[in-house]
């Protein structure tokens, strides 16, 4: 150990807010930000204290009701929302009754799917969401693959 002592020093923006071991197992008194989360929050800051416009963010992720706080609070400052990931199932099947099969679908967001898209309207925010997906019936080299429409 050095006469500083051991420091812990955290430059995983995406996992900051986890409790992955990396950010909890390790038990040292002196712990900080690294230069590239710094750099991160920067932009951050940018984007929601005086966007440059237009203004599109891309939502990712599982679940709809995880991220209600933050989707509403973008739709106050974005021009576009471009919704990814998992919550495209969940979006995607309430909005346009969408066979989904076993993709994943979020019960708790799905009921929140109205009231975002009832902001965004009284905004007038384009909210994005993907309407051509190949499925698989298993997560698996050898899985049959199907186009949306198969299902």
């Amino acid at each position: 150990m050095s006469k500083l002592g051991e420091i812990y020093i955290n430059d995983a923006f995406g996992t900051a807010h986890r409790a992955h071991s990396s950010m909890v197992g390790v038990k040292v008194e002196t712990r900080a930000a690294g230069f590239l989360m710094k750099k991160e929050l920067e932009y951050f800051a940018k984007v929601l204290e005086s966007p440059k416009r237009p203004l599109t963010v891309v939502m990712g992720g599982a679940k709809v009701a995880d991220k209600i706080k933050l989707i509403l609070h973008m739709l106050d400052l974005v021009d576009e929302m471009i919704i990814g990931g998992g919550m495209a199932f969940t979006f995607n099947k309430v909005l346009n009754n969408t066979k989904i099969g076993k993709s994943l679908y979020d019960e708790e967001g799905a009921k929140l799917v109205p009231e975002i898209m009832k902001k965004a309207m009284e905004k007038g925010v384009k909210i994005h969401i993907p309407t051509d997906f190949i499925c698989a019936d298993k997560m698996e080299a050898t899985a049959k693959v199907v186009l949306k429409d198969e299902l």
